[in-house]
């Protein structure tokens, strides 16, 4: 592997570099109480190392499917901070997961991606990785009650949909209820730029 500091062809994505800083300004709040954070579907690692390098009490521990992993293991390797951890492989359609517990969880731009089946699979692996009173954070495009927030969100949607049937933006109350169902209670729906969203739930204590 690289050694830190050589020049590095590391994966990019503008939108992560865009949106950085607005969903660590939510963070910075939801995960104040937390220690360690489990991020699923780390991407390119460019929200990871961000993250890590704002919140140095906290230990944020990314992951990714196999195919991704050679990437975001690369910029950990060249970026990362002490406090932000090997990337982990994961697959949530394939229980348990080999993970620590944490306190706090969070996923960017993953629901919509994935197949419906697997978001299913995101909620069912959380309680077996999760202490009481953890955080869990989602960003996001999502739809409430049946109805898009904007016509960017219409296209996207479509765009995702004529790419991939089983893809598309999530409606709250389905993702809510998965949520529930994993113990989590909604607390906050954060409208963020290009007509995304963070939304935050949390398990009670005990």
């Amino acid at each position: 592997m690289e050694r830190r500091g050589t020049m590095v062809a590391l994966p990019h994505s503008d939108a992560c570099e865009r949106n950085k800083g607005p969903i660590l300004e939510v963070l910075r709040g939801a995960f104040a109480g937390c220690t360690h954070v489990l991020e699923i579907g780390s991407g390119t690692g460019q929200h990871a190392v961000h993250f890590a390098l704002a919140m140095p009490g906290l230990v944020w521990q990314p992951t990714e499917m196999a195919e991704a992993m050679p990437g975001l293991r690369k910029r950990i390797f060249n970026e990362g901070p002490r406090n932000l951890r090997a990337p982990v492989e994961l697959d949530v359609m394939r229980t348990p997961w080999d993970l620590r517990r944490v306190d706090g969880a969070f996923t960017a731009n993953t629901l919509h991606i994935m197949h419906w089946p697997q978001v299913q699979a995101l909620f069912a692996g959380l309680p077996a990785v999760v202490k009481p009173g953890a955080v869990l954070a989602i960003y996001g495009p999502f739809r409430f009650r049946g109805e898009h927030t904007s016509p960017s969100n219409v296209s996207f949607d479509e765009m995702l949909r004529t790419r991939d049937p089983a893809s598309g933006i999530r409606d709250f109350e389905a993702v809510d209820e998965l949520a529930r169902g994993a113990g989590f209670a909604f607390v906050a729906d954060h409208p963020m730029p290009a007509h995304n969203q963070t939304l935050v739930w949390k398990l009670p204590v005990s």
